[in-house]
């Protein structure tokens, strides 16, 4: 265990972070979720995430728990590094994978499922940090598993399943609107076990997440555009290090993200040096992948849609993201979504105008993080086109 904990060494320095010991090379397991790589694709690694212990673990993979029960960042790190990923290799669109039939089972079910495993060794610990995806702990070559008790799969999810006449968007659209989370639903995606017969195929995980956000978020926006225009409105909040405020204005739909390091010179994730990123839509959209701000800007766009759909008014949203130091683990794309949802909890802040919201904005920002707010400002494409758009009314004065 020296040897593999070593390879722990930067992170074992983070307080109150407990780092699991003396894992095995068999035991009994209760696996909340599956975890397909990327690496090699279309040839990938395809796992069993499970501690080594039998039991409800659902609280190893739950972003809406997590944030309901307000969990700190060290918290969910432990449990997450608890987590064994028994995995071996499979093509994407294999069906003959004798371990495939269980991590689609661990996919789709509503309660984590009981499993006996037994790897070629004990599994390595390797510490490799990744902007969208929640972390995990050991990795172990998969010798043989089984499933040892009857797993929990609601009705609802059995039947899109078993329909391999429905395509993937209405399937995930559906079933949130059951209100399934969209951590379940990226499982139900990664696994292949949504869409039409002859379609369906293993998702990395890191883009099922992608995938899943976005699928909902077009699917709101187009809802959004047929809504009413709202008002002034500035929303400031978040958890686990991350705070995003967020700037509500009475026009068409339109999403810009600003996400910034503020305790650093430059942003760690960002090629060009910059000590920010930043994407943007106009009303009709996105044509390319957002490359800047990755699957942050898909997960923090859907409770701004969500909230827009609740309030019955379309806005355009200039939306800042501030990372600050307290966030020293990275714990995946979910942070964006549920630290968004969380600043769109609070009671907002209405406004008579543009000029009152951004001087109060700025203001804020100074006495909270001491960052001054017109270094986004001057960038934001968001506010160039507001300047340049013309509205109706003026044409007829």
């Amino acid at each position: 265990m020296n040897l593999q904990r070593a390879k722990y060494k930067d992170i074992e320095r983070i307080p109150h972070l407990t780092i699991p010991k003396n894992f095995k090379d068999t035991f009994f397991g209760s696996s909340p979720a599956p975890f397909i790589g990327r690496y090699g694709y279309p040839k990938v690694n395809i796992g069993l995430l499970s501690p080594q212990v039998s039991g409800d673990t659902s609280n190893y993979d739950s972003p809406k728990l997590w944030s309901q029960k307000s969990f700190p960042i060290q918290n969910i790190a432990s449990l997450r590094y608890g987590l064994v990923n028994s995995r071996t290799t499979a093509e994407i669109k294999a069906t003959s994978n004798p371990y495939l039939h269980i991590i689609q089972e661990v996919g789709m079910a509503s309660k984590p499922v009981e499993l006996e495993v037994h790897l070629t060794r004990i599994p390595t610990l390797l510490f490799t940090p990744e902007k969208e995806i929640i972390p995990f702990g050991p990795q172990g070559e998969i010798k043989k598993a089984r499933i040892t008790s009857n797993s929990n799969i609601d009705s609802r999810v059995e039947k899109i399943v078993c329909d391999t006449d429905l395509k993937a968007a209405p399937a995930i659209m559906s079933l949130y609107q059951k209100g399934f989370e969209e951590n379940f639903l990226t499982k139900l995606i990664s696994v292949g076990n949504l869409g039409l017969k002859n379609n369906r195929k293993l998702v990395p995980t890191r883009w099922s997440i992608t995938a899943v956000d976005d699928t909902l978020g077009k699917k709101l926006i187009q809802e959004v555009k047929d809504l009413q225009l709202g008002e002034y409105q500035l929303y400031f909040g978040g958890g686990w290090g991350n705070y995003y405020l967020l700037l509500f204005f009475p026009e068409v739909w339109s999403y810009e993200l600003f996400e910034t390091y503020i305790s650093y010179k430059v942003n760690p994730w960002n090629k060009e040096g910059n000590f920010y990123s930043t994407d943007y839509e106009n009303y009709n959209g996105r044509k390319t992948y957002a490359q800047e701000c990755a699957g942050g800007y898909y997960a923090a766009r859907l409770p701004i849609l969500e909230k827009m759909k609740e309030l019955k008014r379309q806005h355009s949203c200039l939306a800042l993201r501030f990372i600050t130091p307290e966030y020293n683990v990275p714990l995946g794309v979910w942070v964006c979504r549920e630290a968004a949802r969380k600043s769109l909890a609070e009671k907002p802040l209405t406004f008579a105008s543009q000029e009152l919201m951004v001087k109060y904005a700025q203001e804020l920002l100074q006495r909270k993080f001491n960052f001054e707010l017109h270094l986004l400002l001057t960038e934001s494409k968001l506010l160039k086109k507001k300047k340049e758009q013309k509205r109706i009314n003026q044409f007829y004065n």
